[in-house]
């Protein structure tokens, strides 16, 4: 049996902390592998990346869900009792109910409202001063996911709803205030969701046939029962969290544009060529750091063991920037999505495996919807200038954006 490399250090919390998205590839590098057995919050953890790794992770004789995410996460970022934390029959029945939502045509509703809401701001963009695109997207989405998920949001509430699923993304990895922040996001943003729920269950509530706030609220669970109150609101989060949460790469795409002029123009020549960028910003820029799962079952792989119940982090960023997947990977090159025929393991930027019945989360495809249609925007219904500013990219943060938030000027419509 081999022996797995050890990290030096006695507890790397703070470490991975500061290193954020490069915390394990870091490792990786140094030892000479792709995996690794580190401590991270008080307890052994296994550290993999790549394509063999991925293929190993998302397999569910192997790995389980239950109890892998820190609980700090759990209650701000996923909620607790989510369905990223279920295994076997109940998470499929769960899985189920989400993939139910995300049908072609109910995802091309959601981009035609995002268009309708992106293309409704430009005017008012044209009158105002420099506009920091990571907020205003932020509420072009929050209107448009809410509007599709049969959410009522008064307009008077979109800030408020906005800054809530905000401090639940960014919480999880933080410490002090922005934790805090977090913590209270989610503790209104389940509220006010429960209270949706109960009212649409009450009669009180209309809301339209399939749309996601109804089908939570009918949901029945393994054993025939609607889902708890709490449960129902948690799972709605996690329709309109992930969704808000593709601003940053929208903004991604903002700097990609800016940072390849050329591209600005090839994007628009097809739909192959306009997804093949859209692919490479989910794969050149940061998004979720790691996956976490436990072993389920003792086992050996490759000569190394996994002893039951260990915690076990995939390095999502790592694997999609491994020089044995992609050539040149700190390159920015869409055209190595041309052609190109899907691997559910090599490209991880939102987990790997299957979408309908794995961990894989199926919000990708509406991720993928919404970031053609913000390009769109970008490169054919409005120009605009960029003044200097901070544009770097800080792999510390996590999750991470420009420092500015891409500040754009002189906004005008062309379309």
């Amino acid at each position: 049996m081999a022996t797995m490399p050890v990290d030096r250090s006695p507890e790397s919390t703070l470490s991975f902390l500061r290193s954020g998205y490069r915390f394990i590839s870091d490792r990786c590098d140094r030892y000479g592998t792709d995996i690794f057995t580190t401590r991270l919050l008080l307890e052994t953890t296994i550290c993999l990346r790549g394509r063999p790794a991925a293929e190993l992770f998302y397999d569910t004789e192997r790995f389980i869900r239950a109890g892998a995410m820190p609980m700090r996460a759990q209650r701000t970022l996923t909620g607790v009792g989510g369905v990223q934390g279920l295994d076997g029959a109940a998470h499929a029945v769960r899985k189920a109910m989400f993939v139910s939502i995300m049908t072609p045509s109910g995802i091309n509703r959601l981009g035609q409202l995002f268009d309708d809401e992106w293309r409704a701001r430009i005017p008012v963009w044209e009158r105002s001063g420099p506009v920091v695109l990571y907020p205003e997207v932020a509420r072009i989405i929050t209107r448009a996911v809410c509007a599709w998920a049969g959410v009522p949001l008064a307009e008077s509430q979109v800030n408020r709803r906005t800054a809530e699923l905000h401090a639940m993304i960014d919480s999880a990895a933080a410490l002090g205030p922005s934790h805090w922040r977090g913590l209270l996001g989610r503790v209104r943003g389940e509220r006010w969701a429960g209270d949706l729920v109960e009212r649409v269950r009450a009669g009180t509530l209309p809301a339209p046939e399939g749309s996601a706030l109804r089908v939570i609220a009918e949901h029945r669970d393994v054993e025939g029962r609607l889902l708890p109150r709490r449960i129902a609101a948690v799972e709605l989060l996690n329709v309109l969290r992930p969704t808000v949460a593709v601003d940053r790469f929208v903004v991604f795409a903002a700097l990609a544009l800016h940072d390849h002029p050329a591209w600005r123009d090839r994007v628009g020549e097809s739909e192959e060529t306009t997804e093949s960028f859209v692919q490479e910003v989910r794969r050149y820029y940061p998004f979720f750091p790691v996956a976490a799962a436990r072993v389920r079952r003792s086992f050996d792989w490759q000569g190394y063991h996994f002893p039951e119940g260990r915690r076990v982090l995939l390095d999502l960023y790592g694997t999609n920037h491994h020089r044995a997947l992609w050539p040149s990977p700190e390159e920015f090159r869409p055209e190595r999505f041309i052609g190109w025929r899907g691997d559910p393991f090599s490209f991880v930027p939102q987990g790997g495996g299957e979408h309908r019945t794995g961990h894989r989360c199926p919000g990708e495809w509406i991720t993928i919807a919404l970031m053609k249609r913000a390009v769109t925007n970008l490169t054919s219904a409005m120009a605009y200038d960029v003044p200097p500013q901070k544009l770097a990219v800080d792999l510390g943060r996590m999750p991470t954006l420009p420092a500015s938030g891409f500040v754009v000027t002189g906004v005008r419509r062309t379309a």
